[in-house]
């Protein structure tokens, strides 16, 4: 097969063990992200809770030679003929479990320091999305203004935020505003902020993965019924890992309810909610055969391939097999831009095609 080139919309990193144990001071280490592993399961303890998850399944995901080293995972994407890759965390995705505001600041900091300090500058086709504090939105702004002095292009809000602070509330809007100003996109991953664990029983592990990414579409909905996109038209809004067929489907149901309601609607909106979500909003996908279509068939724009590299779920190992079964025989500009452009228009980089071999 020729070797189809792409940028990943949706990958990760696999933190140092010790990330935020040893840099954290001691009172605080000793709630910060950590892993306990026995023969069975991992024990991830955060801010004095412990989520368990499958050891089996953490073992098939760093099975790639560069899940924790990001020379050998340049090595990797070369081989998998992968170009750039957005990287969000693995056991970072749990500090937003965190309920106490001075732990979450100091684990913000040591994550996106460490990211920018020892993984971005490795390359800059590692391209990092720093994690800010969801407790106090002073917090989130001055850790935004900290990633923008480092050189993050994305920075990441749980999809489920904590009780009583929602995205339609008023406290948010120094965030939406310093983002839009900075020219940082807000990066959404699935399945972050509540517990995903919703359902037990049979049909529970499907029905729970499915879960994952409801929270997601519902983000969008409120940053767009709220007025948030409408207030701030540069400000992009990214859905990661969560699938791009969905957002059309969306977009029409909250036209019909704009259009069917909008007498009873507060704000009002200067634009449809549909123009809104398909000028800011943004989607990544990595299996999903509804997603070509999504662009290509509903005139979607904003969606993009990943490879969720090096997660279980994800593509490596096999990801020329997933982007031949995907793209061959799709419009060349269409999937120009699923492959590689959105991802620059998203995250405003550069990407240059490696030449044949």
């Amino acid at each position: 097969m020729d070797k189809i080139w792409a940028n990943s919309g949706d990958s990760h990193v696999l933190e140092p063990e010790d990330l935020w144990t040893s840099r954290l001071p001691a009172a605080l280490a000793a709630r910060a992200p950590r892993t306990v592993k026995d023969d069975r399961h991992e024990a991830i303890h955060v801010d004095g809770k412990t989520v368990f998850r499958t050891l089996a399944a953490f073992l098939e995901g760093a099975r790639a030679p560069g899940a924790y080293d990001p020379h050998l995972r340049l090595e990797d994407l070369d081989r998998e003929g992968v170009i750039n890759q957005v990287l969000f965390p693995s056991a970072g995705l749990w500090v937003y479990r965190i309920e106490d505001a001075e732990l979450w600041r100091s684990c913000a900091r040591a994550y996106n320091d460490w990211m920018a300090g020892e993984v971005m500058t490795v390359s800059p086709r590692l391209v990092g999305v720093a994690i800010l504090p969801q407790i106090s939105t002073a917090d989130a702004v001055a850790e935004l203004h900290h990633a923008a002095h480092l050189g993050f292009r994305a920075v990441m809000l749980a999809t489920s935020p904590p009780e009583g602070r929602e995205y339609n509330n008023p406290d948010w809007e120094p965030l939406w505003s310093a983002a839009e100003e900075a020219g940082m996109t807000l990066a959404f991953h699935v399945g972050t902020g509540a517990d995903p664990r919703m359902f037990r029983g049979e049909g529970a592990v499907v029905i729970n993965y499915v879960e994952t990414f409801v929270p997601g579409q519902r983000t969008v909905s409120v940053l767009t019924a709220s007025g948030v996109l409408d207030r701030h038209p540069k400000l992009k809004v990214f859905i990661a890992e969560g699938g791009a067929s969905w957002v059309p489907a969306l977009a029409d149901r909250m036209d019909e309810g704009y259009r069917q309601h909008g007498a009873f609607a507060s704000p009002k909106l200067s634009r449809l909610p549909s123009e809104m979500i398909y000028s800011q909003v943004f989607a990544s996908f990595q299996h999903d055969v509804s997603a070509v279509p999504a662009f290509a068939a509903m005139r979607y724009p904003n969606v993009l391939w990943g490879d969720d590299y090096p997660h279980l779920e994800g593509t490596f190992g096999h990801t020329q097999e997933t982007l031949h079964t995907l793209f061959d025989g799709v419009d060349a500009r269409a999937a120009d831009a699923m492959l590689v452009g959105n991802f620059d228009r998203l995250l405003g980089t550069t990407t240059a095609i490696p030449a044949p071999a």
